[in-house]
């Protein structure tokens, strides 16, 4: 009879951390559920669902070779699935780490689930609540910087490596010309990765892996092939080089393959080399002490229904473009779907000031929006995406996470990529049909949205701009063309 019944959701896939921290294989049984939910019912990706699925076969046989009795289950639900498992050890508890999702943990709680503390980051829960509840405003910088000195990473004598807290004017580099770029890993696929892909009847590629060594290989290669020249063009979008320098270790870090102690270990040994530019390992330790570390927390912060916010009162359904590429003219956003549409991934620049930023200022709703950025995304969990969409991408809390919204016209995307090169539409036009949707939208948002952000600090120069704009009601005729041709999949 087992003590204990241990459920590993397929985002705590890691055997150090979580409720299996202390798991022994004499008293501990192992339940895993593959619920219907997350292969039916929605658009899902069918590569995020290949690496979701496939990784938690795999961490199963691992747990089951070192001598542990798993029950991996499929079922309509995850409780349904806990349901059958727990008939058979009627007299056992059950036990899992904080779930990542409120809904998630509502659901587990009302089963009757007794929790341990999730450190499968390195800021639990109630650390970043007592953080938020002493700040005014809850900037990241502000809990970035908080974390270097409590985690005592790019810190001596309590003041920063280097001399600076961020290095962000130096990885701010465009895509270089005539450049070669380093190649990154291709995985094999097994007996396991190729059921699943045959059960879901899709080709995953070979971009992901599904097991921990090859988590393992991918922050190997990053840590020697890409990490040096990460950081100044962290933020580029090159159009031959879909990866850029980036780690590709966000799916591994969201489902636990790989732990954050881990990466930054890594990223620390190679700095400590010598081998590692301070503004590339800066600006990658920001990343994941910093970014990832406050987006889990703020999730948790600012509580369930902050996702509901819509608060510039966006309604414009999702754009056909973000379904099918060839809905568009715009070079930058057909070729960053086609990406996503092969890869389930782009890094946070497109994610942001491409994709985001033409949620914000075509004013689409952001529930939305939500729904397709978890739906495409492989390393799209709940927690990641409500702050990012909601607070950082589509300002739709009204300012609660980000002192201004990320809105921009087309000059940031033509001096940060490679796209516009060739493209229908130019970026230094704001009128006419060969106008850049992104410069034409930005400045009609703006005035849509003005007498909301005159009162911005940080925005006021910017609507105060609008004045000095000769050509106003024709760009507002052309931003509406510009809508309907969007919401038609013409332009």
């Amino acid at each position: 009879m087992a003590s204990r019944i241990i459920y590993v959701p397929f985002d705590h896939l890691h055997r150090e951390y979580g409720a299996l921290k202390n798991a022994d294989t004499a008293n501990d049984v192992i339940a895993m559920v593959e619920s219907a939910r997350m292969t039916s019912g929605r658009q899902w990706h069918p590569i995020r669902l290949h690496f979701l699925i496939s990784s938690a076969r795999h961490f199963a046989k691992s747990l089951q070779e070192e001598g542990f009795t798993v029950h991996y289950e499929k079922a309509s639900s995850t409780i349904d699935g806990l349901k059958k498992i727990q008939k058979l050890y009627p007299e056992s508890s059950v036990l899992c780490a904080e779930p990542s999702s409120f809904k998630q943990y509502e659901a587990l709680k009302a089963f009757g689930v007794s929790f341990v503390p999730n450190d499968l980051f390195l800021t639990s829960r109630s650390d970043f609540a007592e953080w938020a509840g002493s700040q005014k405003s809850f900037l990241m910088e502000n809990f970035y910087r908080a974390q270097r000195v409590r985690l005592n990473v790019l810190v001596e004598g309590g003041k920063p490596t280097g001399g600076a807290w961020n290095f962000d004017k130096e990885n701010r580099l465009p895509p270089p010309k005539n450049y070669e770029w380093p190649p990154y890993l291709e995985h094999s696929r097994d007996a396991i990765d190729e059921e699943v892909a045959a059960e879901l009847k899709c080709s995953p590629g070979t971009t992901w892996a599904t097991t921990r060594e090859g988590a393992l290989a991918q922050l190997n290669n990053f840590i020697e092939n890409h990490f040096a020249n990460f950081g100044p063009y962290e933020d580029a979008m090159a159009g031959d080089n879909w990866a850029v320098h980036h780690s590709l270790l966000s799916p591994y870090l969201n489902n636990g393959l790989l732990h954050p102690s881990e990466v930054i270990d890594a990223a620390m040994k190679a700095f400590t080399r010598g081998s590692i530019p301070i503004a590339s390992c800066e600006g990658f330790v920001r990343q994941i002490i910093g970014w990832r570390e406050y987006v889990n927390g703020m999730y948790w912060f600012l509580g369930a229904d902050y996702e509901q916010n819509n608060q510039l009162g966006a309604t414009r359904d999702l754009l056909p473009l973000l379904r099918d590429p060839s809905k568009t003219s715009m070079n930058c956003v057909g070729s960053i779907v086609s990406d996503i549409n092969e890869r389930a991934w782009v890094h946070h620049i497109p994610r942001l000031m491409v994709l985001s930023n033409l949620a914000l200022i075509t004013g689409t709703n952001p529930q939305q929006f939500l729904d397709w950025m978890r739906e495409v995304f492989i390393d799209a969990t709940q927690w990641v995406m409500v702050p990012n969409v909601i607070g950082m991408g589509l300002h739709a809390d009204g300012g609660a996470m980000m002192t201004k919204p990320y809105a921009a016209g087309g000059a940031y995307i033509s001096r940060m990529s490679t796209y516009c090169k060739g493209c229908t539409y130019d970026p230094k036009l704001r009128v006419g049909e060969t106008a850049c949707p992104f410069t034409t939208l930005y400045w009609d948002f703006l005035d849509r949205h003005k007498e909301t952000f005159v009162k911005n600090h940080r925005m006021s120069q910017q609507v105060f701009g609008l004045n000095r704009l000769k050509d106003l009601p024709e760009l507002k005729q052309r931003a509406q063309e510009v809508l309907d041709g969007l919401s038609k999949g013409t332009i």
